[in-house]
C-alpha cells in the first residue's frame, strides 16, 4: 500500500472526539458560517504545521546520522512510529466511556470566528491524540522516502470530514438540526472502535515493514 493511501484512513482518529463534536456545535450556532470556516481555518493551520515538523525533523535526524530509508534508521523510525501508535490506541481505548459532551462545547452555540478559529487550532494541534496522530503520520511519509506533499491529501480528508456537518447544514437546512445531534451523539459513543479499527491496521503495516 502507497503511502497516502495507508496514512488516509488515520484522517479519521484526527477527527473523532471533541473535534467533531465541537464542528456539530459550531455548524448550528448563530453564525455558523463563519464559525465553521474559522475553525477549519485553524484545524488546517495545525495539522499542515505539526505534520511538517514531524516530516522535516525526521529528515533532519536521517540527514545528522547519515541514515537512510533503510537498514538501521527506517527501523529505528518504524520503532518509533510503532509506539506511538501503541500509545495512541491506549488513549482512545482509555476515553472510550467519555461520552458526556462536556459543558464547555455547549457555549460554542454563541462563539465567534476568533473563538471558532483558536479551537480548531488547539483541538486539531493540541489534542494528545491528534499530536500523535500527525508525527506518526509525517514520519511515516519520511521514513518511506515520500515527499512532503503527500501529506496534502490525509490534510485534505480531515478536513472535508470536520466540514461535513457544515456542509449538511448547506445541503439540508432546517433538517440538519434534528439530524446532526444524533450524529453527534452517535459519534461520542462509538468514534472510538472505528478508529481503533484504524489504528490496528497501521500497526500491522509498521509490523510488517518491521518484519521485512
Amino acid at each position: 500500500m502507497g503511502g497516502i493511501g495507508t496514512i488516509l484512513p488515520m484522517a479519521i482518529v484526527m477527527i473523532a472526539g471533541p473535534q467533531i463534536i465541537s464542528a456539530v456545535f459550531l455548524a448550528t450556532s448563530e453564525g455558523w458560517r463563519r464559525n465553521s470556516l474559522a475553525y477549519l481555518g485553524g484545524a488546517a493551520l495545525s495539522i499542515t504545521l505539526f505534520v511538517l515538523v514531524a516530516y522535516f525533523s525526521t529528515k533532519l535526524l536521517k540527514s545528522a546520522t547519515g541514515g537512510s530509508n533503510r537498514g538501521g534508521f527506517g527501523d529505528t523510525v518504524d520503532w518509533v512510529i510503532l509506539a506511538l501508535l501503541l500509545v495512541l490506541a491506549y488513549l482512545v481505548y482509555r476515553g472510550r466511556h467519555e461520552a458526556k459532551t462536556p459543558k464547555w462545547m455547549e457555549k460554542l452555540q454563541t462563539a465567534n470566528p476568533g473563538f471558532s478559529f483558536k479551537l480548531g487550532f488547539s483541538l486539531l494541534g493540541f489534542f494528545p491524540t491528534d499530536i500523535i496522530t500527525s508525527f506518526a503520520v509525517g514520519a511515516y511519509l519520511q521514513r518511506h522516502g515520500d515527499p512532503w506533499w503527500h501529506a496534502l491529501p490525509f490534510i485534505a480528508l480531515t478536513l472535508l470530514l470536520l466540514a461535513s456537518p457544515m456542509l449538511l447544514v448547506l445541503t439540508m437546512g432546517k433538517r440538519a438540526e434534528a439530524f446532526l445531534p444524533k450524529v453527534r451523539d452517535w459519534m461520542n459513543s462509538h468514534s472510538w472502535v472505528v478508529s481503533e479499527a484504524v489504528i490496528a491496521i497501521f500497526v500491522v503495516i509498521e509490523i510488517n515493514s518491521l518484519a521485512g
